[in-house]
């Protein structure tokens, strides 16, 4: 059996995409998460939570040296059926003054820094 961390998601979810066995998710942000898929009614899609540092070098991810996904407190998310933009405005809007927000084409990344960062990608 899958680990669940509440009704909508488990802790595989979030697990490292290499396989490596790092599963962990920041509570903070599986409030934030869980809070994006009571809005909008509707899946959210985890396309990467933790990454360890190995998988995080690799270039299908690209990931920053400092990436927030090493420490578990980062993911990248989309919602079925609502635009990346509708979910990137609300994020913004409900968390106006922290947190790290990105909007990519196909999916927002957002983690739970303590300053505020916004980015939109071109």
């Amino acid at each position: 059996m899958k680990e669940r961390l509440n009704k909508y998601f488990k802790r595989s979810e979030f697990a490292c995409k290499c396989g490596c066995g790092f599963n962990a998710v920041d509570v903070e942000l599986l409030e934030m998460v869980t809070d994006v898929r009571e809005h909008f009614g509707s899946p959210v899609i985890i396309n990467s939570g933790c990454r360890c540092s190995k998988y995080n070098k690799t270039k299908a991810v690209g990931g920053a040296p400092k990436s927030k996904h090493l420490r578990a407190i980062a993911t990248d998310i989309k919602v079925v059926g609502v635009t990346p933009r509708r979910v990137y405005n609300y994020l913004c809007k409900k968390y106006p003054r922290s947190y790290g927000f990105g909007l990519h084409s196909t999916f927002v990344h957002a983690d739970i820094r303590k300053r505020k960062w916004r980015e939109i990608y071109k």
